[in-house]
């Protein structure tokens, strides 16, 4: 499909889905080099996530552990700019090598948060991963060690993520159409 509708707003294909299996692959090789002695626990930020680091998991080939948190920041097509914790970490992650699956990071708020909340759990590493990333609206200074694909500052929807709760199933990527 070009363009989909979600309930109020128009949306036009972006990121066919065989772009995304291959920045995924290109991300899993890396991590299989560079993690191969460590063990990592993933940590998967719910819910847009989920098929992201599905996917990314069937393409690691070394030991690991993967567990999910769920925070919340956004309300419809818009950042609330504060982060509510839904579901929290429950794995023990002191001195581990830990590595952070997020779907989409802009402004970065989120995965700030996430960060300093593991560091006070005394991990032996934190990296970050993320599906997409908008370089345009980032605003913290953290490291993000594997990027999927960089997109500009566009509202997407579909492989995980949502307009208000819905288009999260679509194999594809759409972004919001221009009026």
């Amino acid at each position: 499909m070009k363009t989909i509708k979600i309930k109020d707003r128009e949306f036009e294909l972006f990121i066919p889905n065989g772009e995304i299996e291959t920045a995924i692959s290109r991300m899993a090789a890396k991590m299989n080099r560079e993690l191969a002695e460590l063990t990592p626990l993933f940590i998967g930020v719910l819910n847009g996530t989920f098929m992201f680091a599905a996917d990314l998991l069937k393409k690691i080939t070394i030991p690991c552990e993967i567990t999910f948190l769920r925070l919340s920041s956004y309300s419809g097509i818009h950042s609330t700019k504060q982060v509510k914790e839904i579901i929290g970490l429950e794995n023990i992650v002191k001195n581990r090598n830990i590595i952070i699956l997020e779907d989409i990071i802009d402004s970065g708020l989120t995965i700030d948060y996430i960060i300093n909340k593991l560091i006070e759990k005394n991990p032996a590493s934190i990296k970050v991963g993320t599906m997409f990333f908008k370089p345009s609206a980032f605003k913290k200074n953290f490291i993000i060690d594997y990027i999927g694909i960089e997109i500009p500052n566009y509202f997407i929807v579909g492989y995980g993520l949502d307009y208000d709760g819905q288009g999260r199933n679509l194999p594809d990527v759409y972004k919001l159409k221009e009026e």
